[in-house]
């Protein structure tokens, strides 16, 4: 099998001409003055790098799926939301990004989840798996809504909008993270045909050394 840093690799290749293009914005942005455009180009630059680079020091494998959505809801959010106003401009955008962000929450929480109890012979049902899933989902959510409160208060910006607009965040957070959480659960009930079902299969396909049983302990 492959080891999953070769795989990394492969996806840096692949995704190099997105983020040489990322550079050459953030150059064109300072020689401009368009530091806002500069200063997202580089956040986003950072942001996509950091997941790939973080897998390779921890001996993770990415599905190339999972790099290119991480990717292009960055840009999505920081490039198109914030520098060129598509948040205001298409009134949808912000709930599509919460909730896909937490399908995609839900999907990792439940990997991380099942690496803890995989193996062992108390492990939980496939039911709980999901709950804890959706749950921290919905957390990271939550304290989202917590960090563009604090923004708002302390350096008077716009990002909560209104108490409303929290509300509805949340509930889309919800929704997502239900979807992400029975992904796993399907998964995990042998239902594999759904794309984030198999997704899910691919990572723990690519990273079986996470999720191999633990052998039994000799009685002593």
């Amino acid at each position: 099998m492959t080891a999953p840093s070769d795989h990394n690799n492969r996806r840096l290749r692949l995704l190099a001409p997105i983020w040489i293009v990322l550079v050459l914005a953030g150059v064109w942005a300072v020689w401009e003055g368009w530091w806002p455009l500069a200063a997202m180009s580089t956040l986003t630059l950072v942001l996509s790098l950091a997941p790939v680079l973080l897998a390779s020091r921890f001996n993770v494998a990415l599905p190339l799926p999972f790099v290119v959505s991480i990717v292009v809801f960055i840009v999505a959010s920081l490039i198109m939301g914030e520098v060129f106003d598509i948040y205001y401009r298409i009134w949808w955008w912000d709930l599509a990004l919460h909730g896909l962000s937490a399908v995609a929450l839900g999907m990792i929480g439940f990997l991380f989840i099942y690496m803890l109890f995989d193996g062992d012979k108390f492990a939980a049902p496939p039911s709980a798996i999901a709950f804890l899933a959706f749950t921290f989902a919905l957390s990271i959510g939550a304290v989202w809504e917590i960090f563009e409160y604090t923004m708002d208060v302390v350096f008077g910006t716009n990002m909560q909008k209104s108490a409303d607009d929290t509300m509805i965040d949340l509930i889309f957070d919800a929704i997502g993270a239900i979807i992400g959480a029975l992904a796993g659960y399907a998964y995990l009930k042998g239902r594999r045909t759904g794309f984030l079902a198999r997704l899910i299969g691919d990572f723990i396909t690519l990273n079986r050394h996470l999720y191999a049983k633990k052998k039994s302990r000799k009685d002593r």
